[in-house]
């Protein structure tokens, strides 16, 4: 009998069977010891619930049994796609693509200590049967509901590339009969705890406070943080900043700081993720050999020095060169770019994105591209100076390059239906930007499930127009939502980016401004945790606030006497902000009082703000007895009322971004986003009525000589746990 340990647990392997103990000491032990005794024991199967330690429905945890047991699985298509490319251009795609997939080991390290093993453990399960999920079910005498059950976490696991949702940072398990297994935490990711983890801050507890000072240390001295993790010493006084790099340091090169109280010292040691990074340079090594042209030669030549030496001034340099990259057949996104999942907000979770263009959906963006200017001097903060933007915007807006894509392979927590890069706001400001839609992604919008708290009467009319309403607002959340706006900013000490001697005026207090960006501050540094919220926020309220444009709509082919027309477009917009406001509400953690999602806290605001400032335009009914909640809107109070409350809040968020003013920008979100009262027992509805989370999957590319073959996987729990294992990484 030979024991195997994973977090409180000792698993006694004897032949076939598995005897479980707990034990006291959460303790971690190397994957080989877990998987080793697998040839052994087929109903491996029932270790799964123990390994995953068992949550609840209380406090943002998530109970298996709501929607556990069932997922909405998507296939993103690309196979049309794919066939348009040229021989070349398939094989700089293949190449991406695996270079993609191989982040996901860093994304796994990025969740949670038992991703990566758990991870290892799907697949190696996978290998044992080949596949042969029934062969398993009949030899261990598990039912095939219990099978599926398991197989449908797995499933989830593999799409959400950890064991936490990403949308709402909430843990999740399988949904499997137990009888012996209690819920231990962390239930959620979040700021180091008794209840939550983040694996941007391993091993030793380490305190939001000594987050900030070992961050404030980097910024200090000019250090990025998006590739980092810090890690506490085991002497409780020093801190260990782990950097993303190929490259190691030996102990004379590890380059130390002292803590501001002097008693401790701050290390910088490269190496860290290094085998992922290294998978990952030897594939982009082979992309540059079927390039386009020598623009993409450059940024992957500049990805590959940054993932060896773990430079972001590097990467920042390859985002430079990759938004010149205009119109490519084949996009990418690369590198550690959103810092959605940090607790603090600056550290980002890596991810790969390789898309197919498809030329014919772009077109149809292009029209709102050329047209842009005119609807940036619609918004609220744009006044008769800077040729009608006001000092609050970009004097030159460059049409960027906007792009309907297909995604072929996506390697990230969550997968968003637009994306608007890069997030470095010198960059935007001074070489432009990207925006690109996903638009098989996109679709899958109009054929899932919708929470139901749209009245009855109204619900077919809502389903039939969500779609195009959500696309374009989509749309205009990425191109003029995050496209938008001006940091006013102290470049150096005593160069300015404006008039220090003439400040501009603050349309909110009619006065000069008084703060800005110091030199080395940046937006993510300065309002740490709030950044990711507040600028999703702002940019759903740019959307929101210019979908009632006649002239704007008519381009995108909505009128009074269209099928859906314009008002009804403006209608379903406001629908959506009440729905969304309420669905957000899943993902707030009422334990921790923290939100597990930016979008979700975001959409939360927004819709607060329509209750408290719109006089009536939004309205919500909740009756807990039957668990219902309904979302009303009262068209004729949307210009009147609506609209306004809207563009005070994006006028709010706007001016306390550009002018760095983060201590009003807490104060006054903080408020907009707070979960009390009435609210609470609103999500106790929204939680017994949330539909399936989504789960993707995406098709695989393989060698064939030198010939390319694409092959797409089933919309299945078995499919999705195929292609993962296909890959091979």
């Amino acid at each position: 009998m030979t024991p195997c340990r994973y977090f409180g647990l000792t698993l006694l392997v004897e032949g076939r069977r598995i005897i479980v103990k707990r034990i006291a000491k959460r303790t971690e032990a190397p994957q080989s010891q877990i998987f080793s005794h697998l040839g052994y024991c087929i109903p491996v199967l029932y270790c799964t619930r123990l390994l995953l330690q068992k949550s609840t429905n209380r406090g943002g945890r998530i109970t298996p049994g709501k929607g556990g047991r069932y997922r909405r699985i998507f296939q993103l298509g690309i196979r049309e796609q794919f066939g348009g490319l040229t021989a070349r251009e398939q094989r700089y795609a293949h190449h991406m693509a695996r270079a993609a997939w191989f982040g996901a080991r860093i994304i796994l390290e990025q969740v949670s200590p038992e991703s990566r093993p758990i991870f290892d453990f799907i697949l190696e399960l996978y290998r044992t049967c080949s596949g042969n999920w029934g062969t398993i079910a009949e030899q261990a005498g598990i039912e095939r509901e219990q099978l599926q059950r398991f197989l449908t976490y797995a499933a989830t696991f593999l799409s959400n590339v950890g064991n936490y949702y990403g949308s709402g940072d909430q843990k999740f398990t399988p949904d499997v009969e137990e009888s012996s297994i209690s819920a231990i935490p962390p239930y959620g990711l979040g700021f180091p705890s008794n209840t939550t983890q983040s694996s941007y801050y391993p091993g030793e507890l380490i305190s939001k406070e000594e987050i900030a000072m070992v961050s404030r240390v980097l910024e200090q001295n000019s250090i990025f943080p998006e590739n980092t993790r810090v890690r506490k010493a085991k002497n409780k006084g020093d801190f260990e900043v782990l950097t993303a790099s190929i490259q190691g340091d030996d102990d004379d090169s590890i380059r130390t700081f002292a803590t501001p109280d002097q008693k401790g010292v701050i290390r910088l040691i490269r190496g860290d993720h290094s085998s992922a990074l290294n998978n990952i340079c030897s594939e982009l090594t082979q992309v540059a050999n079927f390039a386009a042209n020598d623009t993409q030669v450059e940024f992957l030549q500049s990805y590959i020095e940054s993932f060896e030496t773990g430079s972001l001034d590097t990467y920042r340099e390859s985002q430079r060169i990759w938004v010149r990259d205009k119109a490519p057949r084949v996009e990418n996104i690369f590198g550690f770019v959103e810092p959605y999942r940090d607790p603090y907000g600056i550290r980002a979770e890596f991810e790969g994105l390789v898309a197919i263009a498809d030329d014919k959906e772009t077109q149809l963006l292009t029209r709102l591209v050329e047209n842009s200017a005119t609807f940036i001097r619609r918004l609220p903060w744009a006044t008769a100076e800077n040729d009608g933007r006001g000092p609050f915007e970009k004097s030159l807006f460059e049409p960027p390059d906007f792009a309907s894509i297909h995604t072929l392979a996506y390697c990230s927590s969550i997968i968003f239906p637009g994306i608007n890069l890069p997030n470095y706001n010198n960059i935007r400001q001074e070489d432009g930007f990207k925006n690109v839609i996903i638009s098989n992604r996109m679709a899958t919008e109009s054929w899932a499930p919708q929470y139901p708290f749209i009245d009855p009467s109204e619900a077919e009319t809502f389903t039939k127009h969500k779609f195009p309403a959500y696309y374009w607002w989509v749309v205009l959340h990425e191109l003029l939502g995050h496209g938008t706006g001006q940091m006013i900013v102290e470049t150096e000490e005593g160069k300015y980016n404006f008039d220090i001697n003439n400040p501009p005026i603050s349309p909110l207090t009619g006065q000069p401004i008084t703060s800005w960006y110091k030199p080395g501050q940046t937006w993510n540094g300065q309002f740490a945790d709030l950044a990711t919220t507040v600028d999703e926020c702002r940019a759903e309220l740019v959307g929101a606030y210019l979908m009632d444009d006649l002239e704007l709509l008519e381009l995108f082919g909505f009128t009074n006497s269209s099928e859906i027309s314009a008002e009804d477009l403006t209608f379903n917009v406001y629908q959506q902000l009440g729905v969304d406001g309420l669905r957000g509400l899943s993902n707030f953690n009422i334990n921790t009082g923290k939100w597990g999602q930016a979008h979700s806290r975001a959409h939360f605001a927004i819709l607060k703000c329509l209750l408290l400032d719109g006089n009536g335009v939004v309205t919500v009914v909740h009756d807990g007895p039957t668990q219902t909640l309904r979302v009303r809107v009262d068209r004729s109070k949307i210009l009147t009322h609506g609209k306004p409350a809207l563009g005070n809040m994006l006028l709010r968020l706007h001016m306390y971004r550009c002018t760095a003013d983060a201590s009003a920008c807490r104060a006054y979100y903080e408020q907009l986003s707070t979960v009390d009262g009435e609210h609470l027992e609103w999500r106790e509805t929204v939680l017994a009525n949330k539909p399936p989370p989504f789960v993707f999957v995406h098709a695989n590319t393989f060698l064939d000589g030198e010939k390319v073959v694409l092959k797409e996987y089933e919309s299945t729990a078995e499919g999705v746990i195929q292609s993962w294992a296909e890959r091979g990484v």
